[in-house]
């Protein structure tokens, strides 16, 4: 006979399995004011659909969160659709990616380290992605965009530049463009900008911890306990970083109390 103490702790995981998966696809559409110093006047209240860590390819019901996000995205129309890494997990997704990439209005993307399988995820496989058909791939390169009568520059890091130190941000900002966006997957980037050189930076990468254990006061994010920066805002010399939660999964397709996430960012002037 089976101990009753074993067949709860199989009963626990089996439902904590469950509830992670069930978390994997139940996706928070958030819309979250950000204060931008020396915004022009005729950009404030300009709307911003942020995107991550779609993760396509795996079996997973992050794929149910990444098509919800379109769903409102696409329902919403933003001024811009700016989408911050890691599309693909497997060269199976790519399909789905460009179907749902194609819905996206003024869409503009950089890829991550899961796109090139730079990754200790055993189940992560490279693929070849060159462009995005409506939506425009950044790969250490700028694109600049008439908004309201105004430029908005908006600069993508290739991961793999990144990765190697090589990347130099500062060289492809246009000082003149009205707002200058940064796209880079990894949120530690804000720390290694020049003050005044971009307005805002956003980044994804880390998905809020994906598996995590809350306590009294905060999370215990098991998958990154030493990051600075998990999930939100954040202004810093550098600019305001905005760090998405993400929308897929990696390693396993579960999530525990780190929903994901898609954001319209409502821009406002400060000072």
């Amino acid at each position: 006979m089976v101990p009753a103490a074993l067949l709860g702790v199989a009963g626990a995981g089996a439902a904590a399995a469950a509830w992670g998966w069930f978390e994997a696809g139940w996706v928070r559409l958030d819309v979250e004011p950000v204060r931008i110093r020396r915004l022009p006047q005729e950009l404030d209240g300009l709307r911003i659909a942020h995107l991550s860590d779609f993760h396509l390819g795996p079996p997973s019901r992050g794929t149910r969160a990444v098509e919800r996000a379109v769903d409102w995205v696409e329902a919403r129309k933003p001024d811009l659709t700016l989408i911050s890494g890691d599309l693909l997990s497997r060269p199976s997704g790519e399909a789905k990616l460009r179907e749902l990439v194609g819905r996206l209005p003024n869409a503009y993307a950089v890829l991550g380290n899961h796109d090139y399988a730079v990754t200790k995820d055993p189940f992560s496989r490279p693929v070849v992605l060159d462009e995005l058909g409506s939506a425009r791939l950044l790969a250490d390169e700028a694109e600049t965009v008439e908004v309201r009568d105004r430029r908005v520059q908006i600069v993508g890091l290739d991961p793999r530049s990144y990765r190697r130190g090589t990347a130099r941000p500062e060289r492809l900002a246009d000082a003149s463009a009205d707002l200058r966006i940064l796209l880079c997957h990894f949120p530690q980037v804000i720390d290694r900008l020049e003050p005044g050189v971009f307005d805002l930076v956003l980044s994804g990468h880390l998905h809020a911890g994906q598996i995590t254990v809350p306590y009294p006061g905060g999370r215990l994010r098991l998958a990154h306990l030493r990051w600075t920066y998990v999930e939100g805002v954040y202004e810093r010399p550098g600019g305001v970083l905005h760090l998405s939660a993400g929308l897929g999964t990696t390693f396993v397709p579960f999530r525990f109390f780190a929903r994901p996430a898609a954001y319209e960012l409502v821009l406002h002037s400060v000072g």
